[in-house]
């Protein structure tokens, strides 16, 4: 703490204690000078606990301060690093080639104007006026629906569990990459007292494959033979977990900074790739069959449900880490700006994503081609001997020891059609669409497809250890996001540490995801990737939208958000909340229940002996399992319902539920007996319809050195909230 901070401290006192005079004479001239405020919380025993912050600095003896960003960039920054995740390196691309290619983005530029934006606005604006985590947002709208932020929070922790994994699989790799030949770049050999032999499980299929399911993930050959713990996997999960609790151990002040390097890191790999790739031979094959529109495939329904689902994920919609980062925000922040500048930056590092694993598949496409090509001139060559017309065709003499080109092997494989012995051949299809639209996603695009190509590039170490840098700095980026939708509003409900509350959680995580990195872990990834957030978040969303627009009220709302940007949002946004937005992500939950319902339980699991990948049902047990992560996520939204319907837990206790905020005073709908003194001050009356205020046990204040009580100043003044909150008998997010 400076020096000085006592002096700081006495000029706030002094700054803060004029506004609530001006705030007693109802002077509305008292706005601008109405920055540093009270939040005043009692705790159970009665007694007022008092927080205050600095305008641009925080009083670190103050436990209870509410932290805030140190700059708009680092904001910016943390809000992007969350939605840009693996999706769009792995996810989005895959998309774009299965429903149209460059088509595809038609579907996903209007449902991100109609879903994603709207959405990622409406969360961004709740979490910054009324600054807690989800719980407590959600408390506040409509006590019944408070059941959203616990589900919010469950959905998180269950996709922290993988996505965490998957981390520690790009760690894994990224440990293996420095070595000169990589060493997924060659199957292995088997040496015997004979001659040596390729491993038959690498030789059936390829190098790269061979590497992922049995050196890095030592895959067994279904769910159900758990096999025991991966030791090295078990080593980077744990490398993975450590380094999210040290990023995130004192809040957004520590993963705010990390925040500059895991989210801008990403962007520089991404260029340097895209340029590398534009230099190799056969990339501007991949981007042309990237982008060459299919626009019959626009009339497909499939089409416009996975462009909407994968909007929907892309911004991180439901977790509930938008809302937290929001509400450490100044309250006039422009948070419209904010949600359409980072939908776009979002949309924009899809697209870019999207040309480099197809300029690098392009390449890799071109290098298949000509080995496939040269594998069916072994077969064609006896043709040779036979003095055909063959020998017609320049260089043909030479083919023996040089590559075909494609052309000459065009106008070969023309003539040998008309040969007898044409079928007997049983010569592949070498062609590079045939290859591009061998289509891969996730993890086969990661840790397969991209790294063989990457074992053709010059210098392959270092674009290995690039490239899963990369993954390992938007996996990061993600996971904090994620880990402060549980943080955020479990710290705002109990009051517990934020360093106890994170290594607990980290260390809780990291012994159940342990599950995750046994011989079968791969599969329950896919399970819990499959069941554990769909639904869930669908719902949520959904059950948030209404909770605005018709349980807290849309027009409130608007006047909310004018109150808070200082200009009423478009009217698009209006009739986006209360009608269309709803009526889409109804129809989108109905489809993909139908789309779950329709398809079996199933998950693609490795063979060894076929060296191939097979699709198998879920047994009994584990289609429980994947049951109950649907119900355990949503299972707190009826039960906190119930609660509340039934007054098990009063409704009337949550008091803060039932405040406006409004600048530069309190309206409260519903004051408790005997606050008689300071309604008038609540209500927002004169002073000549008000009795003269006088210390009650509403507004806390404390004594000053003549002994006359006096109004200090509390942290929410730092971010411009401007308002005075009432002494409540209990806070509404601890009811539970």
């Amino acid at each position: 703490m400076p020096k000085n901070s006592k002096a700081v401290k006495r000029e706030l006192d002094d700054d803060v204690t004029e506004s609530v005079k001006d705030l007693l004479s109802n002077e509305d001239a008292c706005d601008d000078s109405f920055k540093k405020t009270s939040l005043i919380v009692n705790n159970h025993g009665g007694e007022g606990k008092e927080r205050d912050v600095e305008e641009g600095g925080s009083d670190g003896e103050e436990e209870e301060e509410r932290p805030a960003w140190n700059s708009k960039l680092q904001y910016i920054l943390a809000q992007v690093g969350f939605s840009v995740g693996l999706g769009n390196v792995w996810r989005f691309p895959y998309l774009c080639q299965k429903n149209g290619g460059g088509a595809y983005l038609v579907p996903y530029l209007i449902l991100l104007v109609l879903i994603g934006i709207p959405l990622f606005f409406l969360e961004l604006a709740v979490g910054q006026r009324i600054r807690r985590g989800s719980i407590g947002v959600w408390n506040y709208i409509s006590p019944r629906l408070g059941g959203i932020g616990f589900a919010s929070c469950v959905v998180c922790f269950f996709v922290a569990l993988y996505y965490n994994v998957i981390i520690s699989w790009s760690l894994f790799y990224f440990s293996q990459s420095f070595q000169q030949p990589l060493p997924w770049n060659e199957c292995p050999l088997v040496k015997n007292t004979t001659s040596p032999y390729l491993v038959p499980e690498c030789d059936k299929s390829s190098a790269t494959t061979y590497y992922w399911y049995r050196e890095a993930l030592d895959i067994s050959n279904s769910i159900s033979e758990g096999g025991g713990l991966n030791w090295k996997m078990t080593v980077c999960l744990l490398a993975a977990w450590s380094m999210v609790c040290l990023a995130m151990i004192k809040g957004i002040q520590s993963s705010g900074k990390v925040m500059y390097f895991s989210s801008l890191f990403p962007y520089v790999v991404l260029i340097c790739f895209l340029v590398r790739a534009l230099l190799l031979k056969g990339s501007f094959d991949g981007i042309r069959h990237m982008f060459t529109p299919k626009l019959e495939i626009m009339l497909e329904a499939k089409v416009w449900r996975e462009a909407a689902t994968q909007v929907f994920f892309a911004l991180g919609l439901g977790f509930g880490g938008v809302i937290a980062f929001s509400s450490y925000n100044k309250r006039d922040n422009n948070c419209h700006f904010d949600a359409v500048l980072v939908s776009f930056i979002n949309f924009f590092t899809s697209v870019l994503a999207t040309l480099v694993v197809f300029a690098v598949l392009g390449f890799k496409a071109n290098i298949m081609q000509s080995k496939c090509i040269a594998d069916n001139m072994k077969k064609i060559m006896p043709l040779f001997e036979n003095g055909t017309q063959l020998l017609t065709i320049h260089h043909i003499n030479g083919t023996q020891g040089s590559p075909v080109s494609a052309e000459d092997y065009s106008k070969i494989l023309t003539i040998v059609r008309g040969e007898n012995k044409y079928k007997d051949l049983a010569l592949d299809s070498c062609t590079i669409e045939e290859e591009l639209n061998k289509a891969v996603q996730g993890t086969g695009l990661a840790f397969i497809a991209f790294t063989e190509a990457m074992t053709h590039f010059p210098a392959s170490p270092f674009w290995s250890v690039m490239f899963f840098l990369m993954l390992v700095n938007l996996g990061l980026g993600s996971m904090f996001g994620t880990i402060e939708g549980i943080l955020t509003p479990l710290i705002d409900t109990f009051k517990v540490r934020k360093e106890f509350l994170t290594v607990g959680c980290c260390v809780l995580a990291f012994s159940i995801g342990l599950l995750f990195v046994q011989r079968s872990g791969n599969y329950f990834v896919a399970m819990f990737d499959d069941y554990s957030a769909t639904l869930p978040l669908l719902l949520v969303v959904i059950l948030e939208n209404v909770a605005i627009a018709w349980f807290y009220g849309i027009d409130k709302f608007f006047e909310d958000l004018k109150d808070m940007l200082g200009f009423t949002p478009y009217r698009f946004y209006y009739y986006m909340w209360k009608y269309i937005t709803p009526i889409l992500l109804l129809a989108l939950l109905c489809s993909s229940f139908v789309q779950l319902t329709m398809t079996p339980p199933s998950y693609s699991a490795w063979i060894q002996e076929e060296a191939k990948e097979q699709m198998l049902r879920f047994p009994p047990w584990g289609i429980v399992v994947c049951i109950s992560l649907v119900v355990m996520a949503i299972l707190p939204v009826p039960v906190v319902f119930c609660l509340r319907y039934f007054n098990i837990i009063d409704e009337k206790t949550s008091s803060l539920s039932t405040v406006s905020y409004k600048k530069g005073r309190i309206i409260k709908e519903s004051p408790q007996p005997g606050e008689d003194d300071d309604t008038s001050l609540i209500q927002g009356k004169s002073p000549s319809e008000a009795p003269s205020p006088m210390p009650g046990n509403s507004i806390y204040r404390k004594p000053s050195s003549n002994g006359v009580p006096d109004v200090t100043t509390a942290p929410n003044g730092r971010y411009g909230i401007g308002y005075l909150m009432a002494d409540m008998p209990d806070m509404p997010e601890s009811n539970l």
